[in-house]
């Protein structure tokens, strides 16, 4: 009765589809509503057999009301597996839920059933009682019961690890110590952290049956842990299996061991993966051992793991060598990372709340291992950590500690030619705050890049690509625009063809391609080596079948994200975001870039009226003369007043250009500040302005015609110039006159 009425309302539904009867309208249940209406009273099995069946032949309104309806229904993951499991059409529905993914309106409900059932797989592999019930298998089962055994505890890997160790240590049961040992080492590196955690409490003939399965399991991981017990240990025999476990990893004894922990905490920092046990997974495992209890796990974010299993390695190499500014460099670069990548209001229990921020540590470690910090950050191109320990450095160094690098690195100034406008800007303030007496290698580049922070920050650029299809160009374009960038030409022959527009850009912040998987890739590569968009994040839009391959290829690259093609301007948009906020910060908002070129005018200014030799303000005249004309109230005065600094005409010219131009007190201002120039410089006014300020000398406001007067006086013109001013019927002297006639 079930099949009939299954076969029924597919009947129905293709009726539908082709137009030939008609459902009666219910009001405001349309389209999946209505599919879900028909699909409410159905069992579990039903529905199963009806996504099977209206993914293959459609419509697909009723696929979608059927996959709806099974996740509604708030189905544990596990239950779910079961009943997938017991309709007899698991390969079948796996493949279904396979094929919906790449149909537009399926692919988000499909996805969540599958990762439903894959979570469900897991949990049930996972749990302790299963876990048990197989380990017990390995000793009581047939040859089969054991191979399937098997098979389900490498599958549950580390979470396996608390009872397999326990059954292993126990020592009751030779056959299934030996069972366990097997799976453990074909288990392979999911095996290590457990085992590494526990050593150090064990007694020595526990020890030594770790290190003999250490010892098999093919992965370097565990030779920091190995050689530091080899060191340490008094037991002949631990001293001899560990020397053992160290020649079949590769090492030799007497290695050192804070450099093997700080070569695993570099490992760690990179997120090898090696290194992760479950890359698709929202958690990792960190371990932890007690005596009493035994192997501990603490599930940690996957997005922080490594950076606290970095911090953990780091420690343990200072323990062994407190002296290394490496390796407390590299604390401070997983501690900044642990900030950055922490969701917000996430308790971390690698990192209580009771612990310093990582700015802390950073100050109080000195600019010399920050440099260190920095050097890593950006050979990493990690824009956000770059400008995090740029401000630690920028509030502990001063002088050559600034510019002077350590080794033969020069991090800061290499900041200077970073890919990315924050930091450069930050970098450039910086060095410029420092007030530097002696020349350095791109001293050069501070102050365009000062002035450059007072034009051009809050400005957003953005390539679109997308080859020959202009009509796709033209649909991101305006999305784009809409958010304030402004859209380079398109190029359908490349990047080459942008080449000069980008190197008039001050910064490209956004690239969006949409072409070919191997365009795509061409693409990227070629903006990763290119010296001005090295670390410009990229939207990459591929098609439903390369959005899997791509969203791996780069699933650890934060400057590039995958969509697929075809998203609507609102996806795209936050998409967008997102990637420019974890890439480098997000764009530079008005409040950003208004604050930026306030410490940018402070710092010029300082250079200015100090006159430094070695950052020479006279390298910003031009943009900031540009800026001037253009801007109004403080800053504009701020700029201004650098001006009034620079001795070229060009400045005292601009200067005198804003002051005609304003009225009132601004205008007064504006004229102070031409009176300055030349009391500094002398007069550089031409001819026709020269005229306009005798002009304003003659003001009937006498506040004006003083400010003007002052600044004539200040450039010292010549008699012909002031004795108009002298006579009160302002014309010229009888005596000239009378000579004149």
């Amino acid at each position: 009765m079930v099949r009939a009425n299954a076969g029924v309302c597919r009947l129905t539904w293709a009726l539908l589809a082709l137009g030939l009867i008609a459902l009666p309208v219910v009001p405001g249940l349309t389209g999946m509503a209505l599919a879900q209406q028909d699909t409410a009273e159905k069992t579990e099995r039903e529905l199963i057999d009806d996504i099977n069946h209206f993914v293959r032949v459609g419509p697909y309104e009723a696929a979608a009301g059927a996959m709806a309806e099974l996740l509604d229904r708030g189905i544990p993951n596990t239950d779910l597996v079961e009943i997938i499991e017991r309709s007899g059409e698991l390969d079948r529905f796996l493949e279904t839920l396979s094929r919906a993914m790449r149909i537009g309106m399926l692919e988000e409900l499909a996805a969540r059933l599958d990762q439903g059932y894959k979570a469900g797989k897991l949990e049930r592999v996972r749990s302790p009682d299963e876990v048990a019930r197989n380990i017990r298998l390995l000793d009581e089962g047939g040859l089969r019961a054991r191979q399937i055994a098997r098979q389900r505890l490498l599958a549950a890997g580390e979470y396996a690890m608390p009872q397999l160790m326990e059954t292993y240590l126990a020592n009751a049961n030779p056959n299934l110590k030996a069972q366990v040992q097997q799976v453990m080492v074909g288990m392979g590196r999911q095996a290590i952290m457990p085992l590494v955690a526990a050593l150090p409490g064990l007694d020595p003939a526990r020890q030594e049956a770790l290190v003999e399965v250490l010892g098999q399991i093919p992965y370097r991981t565990s030779l920091p842990y190995i050689t530091r017990l080899n060191r340490d240990t008094d037991v002949e025999r631990v001293r001899e299996t560990t020397a053992w476990a160290i020649d079949q990893l590769g090492g030799r004894p007497g290695m050192d061991v804070a450099g093997l922990f700080y070569s695993l905490a570099e490992a760690y920092y990179d997120e090898r993966s090696e290194l992760t046990s479950f890359p698709d997974e929202k958690n990792q495992l960190l371990w932890d051992y007690e005596p009493a209890i035994g192997l501990i796990p603490t599930p940690v974010l996957s997005e922080v793991f490594h950076e606290a299993m970095a911090m953990r390695t780091a420690e343990t190499s200072l323990r062994n060598d407190p002296s290394s500014p490496d390796a407390v460099a590299l604390w401070i670069a997983a501690n900044y990372s642990r900030e950055l990548d922490s969701p917000e209001g996430y308790a971390n229990p690698a990192y209580p709340p009771e612990r310093r921020e990582a700015e802390y540590f950073a100050v109080a470690a000195g600019p010399s291992v920050a440099q260190i910090a920095l050097a890593r950050a950006l050979d990493d191109r990690d824009t956000p950590l770059s400008r995090r320990v740029i401000a630690a450095i920028e509030m502990t160094a001063g002088g050559q500690s600034l510019w002077g690098g350590t080794g033969s690195r020069r991090p800061l100034l290499e900041a200077v030619r970073y890919q990315n406008r924050r930091v450069q800007y930050e970098a450039a303030l910086a060095l410029g705050k420092a007030q530097p007496l002696s020349p350095f290698e791109g001293s050069e580049r501070v102050t365009p890049l000062l002035a450059s922070a007072v034009r051009d920050a809050s400005a957003r650029y953005a390539i679109v690509l997308t080859g020959d299809d202009r009509e796709e160009y033209e649909r991101h374009r305006s999305t784009l625009e809409g958010e304030g960038y402004e859209v380079l030409p398109p190029a359908a022959s490349g990047m080459g063809e942008l080449r000069g527009a980008i190197a008039e850009a001050p910064g490209i912040d956004l690239i969006v391609t949409s072409l070919s998987g191997e365009g795509t890739r061409a693409l990227i590569d070629e903006a990763r080596n290119d010296p001005k968009l090295g670390v410009t994040p990229v939207m990459a839009m591929v098609s439903p079948d390369e959005l899997e391959y791509f969203s791996r290829l780069y699933r650890r690259d934060q400057s590039v994200l995958v969509r697929r093609v075809g998203i609507d301007a609102t996806m795209f948009r936050n998409a967008t975001e997102g990637l420019i906020l974890a890439a480098s910060g997000g764009p530079i908002t008005q409040d950003e870039a208004a604050d930026y070129a306030d410490r940018a005018l402070a710092v010029l200014r300082d250079l200015a009226v100090s006159q430094n030799a070695v950052l020479d303000v006279n390298d910003a005249a031009a943009p900031l003369i540009a800026e001037l004309a253009q801007t109004q109230g403080v800053v504009m005065l701020d700029i201004g007043e650098v001006l009034a600094h620079v001795p070229q005409q060009r400045a005292q010219s601009a200067l005198m250009n804003r002051a005609l131009d304003l009225g009132g007190g601004e205008r007064l201002a504006m004229l102070k500040l031409v009176a300055d120039s030349g009391k500094r410089y002398g007069k550089m006014l031409d001819e026709r302005q020269v005229r306009r300020l005798v002009e304003l000398a003659r003001s009937s406001d006498y506040t004006l015609a003083t400010q003007a007067a002052a600044a004539m006086g200040a450039m010292n013109l010549p008699n012909d110039q002031l004795l108009p001013l002298m006579f009160q019927d302002g014309g010229e002297s009888r005596a000239v006159r009378a000579r004149n006639e």
